[in-house]
């Protein structure tokens, strides 16, 4: 029966074309949760229309046919048609439970997780991204691939939107959805993503060369059927039933290519493929023998994958051979089983399992995607897990056997101890070195096809930063990654109790009274930390500064002798090299005598290549300050007193007290990195105080000893510079909080002491 009026405003698709396509492969299919996803997400879309103008429901439904070429179930079908309805309606996820079931519920659920992933930069955005793909796979599968359906489909309708949307979807789809669907198998979706990105994200090489595969289609559509004429022949004659199909490469790969290779699209020679799908894996390698007797192969391009799956069970064999006009042609030999997991990957998997198999943890064939699960879990750092996680997504593998011949496979590149970590971690861990084919090797050797590699372990042996340079697989760095820091944490968290007993001490406070276990989980709960461990380990780290957790640690009487007595040291400090400073010979000209006795502000620390004036003070003398000081500003002096004067440009050079403020993140290492940025300045730093902001943004407020203005404008530009550093600029003394004089006739006496 052929429902009527149920169409999705789209291009004619109509909810009969869905239910038809459902019933193709799965003729007996309840389509009653399809029907009601139907009704329900029409109404809460309802007036919703896309940029395009279509209805919105004609996205919905588009995913859900995408869904059927898949052969998928009808849960999902119907999960298809109700994904946006949480994230853009005023739907819940418990409307979608009572309607249509805990299953569909769920799967909705993790695909409104993905959708609501927002991130300051595009690497953040990935990388998240990323981690959300791999970890909704450990839940459901399912969920990914519908996630897969969707961006096709917008990437189809993607003229619709600003350039600049365009290209940074394009760019995020061949980064992180193509490779997912290749890894998951799907390769027709995944050539089609990567097309219609590439159309994005390279246009003006997308145009030329389509343009050029446009000039030759005629002729190499003339080649192709040459060339499939020619290998049917070979094959009837020798009796083996099979479909001979042949195709230019897709632009995408072509490009690919021609990038990788630094080559002009005349020097790729070989771009057309031919497919020959047999009856039965024998008849494949009775295929591969026609061909290499036929045409001779070019070494080094035959790869078993029939013998040696890949891990997401793709099944093939891979030969170019050099055709008799010296063109190059690649053929994938594979059975129409092999071929249908080749096009569909896990879905197809999934149906001659004759179950849902819907977590990956369930079968031995999705070990990588074990892998990936395990890494997003252990790994803090979305962006390093990115980085990882590319080496599953773009593998490029050699084949090695185990002393007992069993067969592993590793990106190319990888060495002995990638091979230790792929046996257990354990192994791994404590890898000392290895024999490969009977003959000692370094650590840092690379595997090579059919290498037999064993390894020698010591449990003396630990893992060390070093390794990280040597290894190629993500397995082995994050397990690497995960040790080290492990040891680290521990050792960061005995420097944290340390720092903090010490600095009590210094103050005169017994850490026995105040550092207790009740005190400091007091503390890190009013940190925001979920736990002490965690505190520690961020001060260790040198991620939190130690006086912003004393603050909250102690109480008020004790924090506030610790805060007094700072800041008294610190305004002995700068007093005491203010006052060395105004005992040289200052180098100022007042009017026309130089050498005149005079001292520098201590509200605006004046340096040479400021504009600056003299003020006569009552049994002060004469003070510089700079003509912006903030408290002439505020209070107008006696402009009787006031004098012109400028810098001595003859005289010699002398140090300047300047104070600067770093707003900057907290992360390991940055007062290091910037005063190592000061220090390349040749700038001498006095005094530095750290202050935390919040979680992540803390400041530095620095004294500096300064020659002159534009070497003060260097150290800034080099602050600047840091990674992490959102400001620096020059402050005046009045805004330390021991400057806490007010009223008129305070600020009048500060401008004739010169102080602030």
């Amino acid at each position: 029966m052929r429902a009527k009026n149920l169409t999705g405003g789209g291009k004619g698709i109509h909810l009969e074309d869905i239910i038809e396509s459902l019933r193709k492969y799965r003729s007996d299919a309840d389509v009653r949760d399809i029907l009601g996803a139907y009704a329900f997400a029409s109404k809460v879309h309802g007036g919703q229309a896309r940029l395009s103008g279509e209805p919105y429901m004609s996205h919905p439904m588009e995913v859900a046919l995408l869904l059927t070429q898949l052969k998928m179930e009808p849960s999902v079908i119907a999960t298809a048609l109700l994904h946006d309805t949480v994230e853009d309606t005023d739907a819940t996820v418990e409307d979608i439970s009572k309607l249509f079931g805990e299953e569909i519920a769920r799967m909705v659920e993790g695909l409104t997780k993905l959708a609501k992933i927002r991130f300051r930069t595009r690497e953040q955005r990935q990388a998240e991204n990323v981690r959300k793909m791999v970890l909704a796979l450990s839940e459901d599968i399912r969920i990914v691939i519908i996630k897969l359906a969707d961006r096709l489909h917008n990437m189809r309708t993607l003229e619709h939107l600003p350039s600049h949307r365009q290209k940074a979807i394009a760019l995020e789809t061949l980064d992180i959805y193509a490779p997912i669907a290749g890894r998951l198998g799907i390769s027709w979706m995944k050539s089609e993503l990567q097309e219609l990105a590439f159309m994005y994200v390279h246009p003006v090489e997308h145009k030329k060369l389509g343009k050029k595969l446009a000039e030759r289609q005629e002729e190499l559509e003339k080649i192709i059927q040459a060339i499939c004429n020619q290998t049917k022949e070979i094959l009837m004659k020798e009796h083996i039933a099979c479909d001979v199909t042949a195709r230019v490469k897709n632009p995408y790969s072509i490009f690919k290519k021609m990038k990788q290779q630094e080559l002009d699209y005349d020097q790729v020679h070989d771009i057309i493929g031919v497919r020959v799908i047999t009856a039965s894996r024998s008849d494949c390698y009775r295929v591969l023998g026609q061909v290499h007797e036929q045409w001779k192969p070019i070494s080094g391009k035959l790869k078993d994958y029939i013998a040696i799956p890949k891990e997401n069970m793709y099944q093939s064999i891979h030969t170019t051979v050099v055709t008799g006009n010296g063109r190059r042609v690649e053929f994938q030999i594979r059975t129409q089983q092999m071929h249908m997991v080749a096009e569909n990957g896990i879905a197809a998997h999934w149906r001659y399992k004759d179950g849902s198999g819907l977590k990956a943890a369930d079968d031995d064939g999705f070990m990588w995607i074990r892998r990936l699960i395990d890494m997003g879990r252990s790994l803090d750092d979305s962006e390093e897990f990115l980085e990882n996680v590319k080496l599953d997504l773009f593998p490029d593998e050699v084949y090695v056997f185990t002393p007992n011949q069993e067969v592993k496979a590793f990106p190319k590149g990888a060495t002995p101890l990638d091979f230790a970590y792929a046996v257990h971690t354990e192994i791994g861990n404590h890898c000392v070195s290895a024999l490969v084919n009977s003959n000692p090797v370094d650590l840092d050797y690379l595997l090579e096809n059919g290498d037999t590699v064993e390894v020698i372990t010591s449990q003396t042996q630990e893992p060390d930063r070093e390794w990280l340079k040597i290894v190629k697989t993500s397995h082995a760095r994050t397990s690497i990654l995960s040790y080290i820091r492990s040891r680290e944490r521990e050792d960061a968290i005995r420097l944290a109790e340390q720092i903090i007993k010490t600095e009590l001490s210094k103050f005169g406070l017994e850490p026995e009274k105040y550092f207790t276990p009740e005190a400091l989980a007091t503390a890190a709960t009013g940190l925001g930390f979920k736990n002490t461990e965690l505190l520690l380990q961020k001060i260790g780290f040198s991620k939190m500064p130690v006086y912003g957790f004393l603050q909250k640690l102690l109480p008020p009487e004790a924090w506030t002798k610790i805060r007094t007595e700072r800041q008294s040291s610190i305004k002995g400090f700068i007093q005491k090299i203010l006052r060395r400073k105004s005992a040289e010979a200052p180098a100022v000209q007042v009017g026309d005598l130089k050498n005149r006795l005079v001292r520098f502000a201590q509200c605006c620390n004046p340096v040479p290549g400021d504009r600056i004036f003299g003020y006569i003070t009552s049994g002060q003398g004469m003070v510089i300050h700079t003509k912006s000081c903030p408290l002439l500003k505020k209070l107008e002096p006696d402009p009787k007193k006031l004098v012109e004067a400028q810098w001595d440009v003859e005289a010699k050079k002398q140090l300047h007290p300047v104070r600067i403020v770093v707003h900057s993140a907290n992360q390991p290492g940055q007062l290091a990195t910037i005063t190592a940025a000061i220090a390349s300045c040749n700038a001498n730093i006095s005094t530095a105080v750290v202050a935390q902001v919040d979680a992540k943004w803390g400041e530095l407020d620095i004294t500096l000893e300064i020659e002159d203005l534009p070497h003060l404008n260097r150290v800034l530009e080099a602050v600047k510079k840091v990674d992490g550093v959102k400001s620096v600029k020059r402050i005046m003394q009045k805004d330390l909080g021991w400057t806490n004089e007010t009223g008129e006739s305070k600020i009048q006496e500060k401008i004739d002491r010169g102080s602030g």
